[in-house]
């Protein structure tokens, strides 16, 4: 069982992310509704919930932020994202690895702090596309996804995995009210 920290768009454009991503038929990353990442597994096991607390903590004294989604990128010939700009999630990413102490192996792993890229992603061949579907969402994805929300980031999600590769909402923990 894994967990994974994400934010979440605003609904009515993840309901628009989804049904973008839901043209391609061999795409399975709809199982998992569209985030972004804040927090990564590592570090995040299920025999060992002290990292949720130090979540919960760090959120409580975390404040509400803006994010902003926007251009399109390929990440390498395997995955197409949409960027987002935020110095405050930046921020919240490494008070988060820095609470849960994840070692340097899992930070290195999975490319936390200093290789932090802050992203949404539309699809990746691991999740089912070829290149040849990435070129095609590559395509229409300013046409179709723009423009793009800015929004207000109000809590973080927990994720757990429910099945291999499935992931469904563990918890929502609520930020800071200023």
């Amino acid at each position: 069982m894994k967990f994974f920290v994400g934010i979440l768009p605003p609904e009515d454009y993840l309901h628009r992310i989804t049904a973008f991503q839901r043209q391609w038929p061999h795409h399975l990353l709809p199982d998992v509704e569209p985030h972004i990442i804040v927090k990564s597994q590592g570090g995040l096991t299920p025999d060992n919930n002290n990292w949720l607390n130090e979540v919960k903590a760090v959120c409580k004294s975390f404040s509400v932020f803006r994010a902003a989604l926007h251009s399109p990128a390929r990440l390498g010939e395997e995955k197409l994202v949409l960027n987002v700009d935020s110095t405050h999630l930046k921020d919240l990413h490494r008070k988060i690895v820095r609470a849960v102490g994840s070692s340097a192996e899992l930070i290195q792993q999975y490319s936390e702090l200093d290789k932090y890229h802050a992203h949404l992603t539309l699809g990746h061949t691991l999740w089912g596309m070829t290149r040849e579907d990435l070129e095609d969402m590559y395509s229409k994805v300013e046409r179709e996804l723009s423009p793009y929300p800015a929004f207000e980031v109000e809590f973080v999600r927990v994720y757990q995995e429910v099945e291999p590769d499935k992931y469904r909402k563990y918890v929502d923990i609520p930020l800071k009210r200023t």
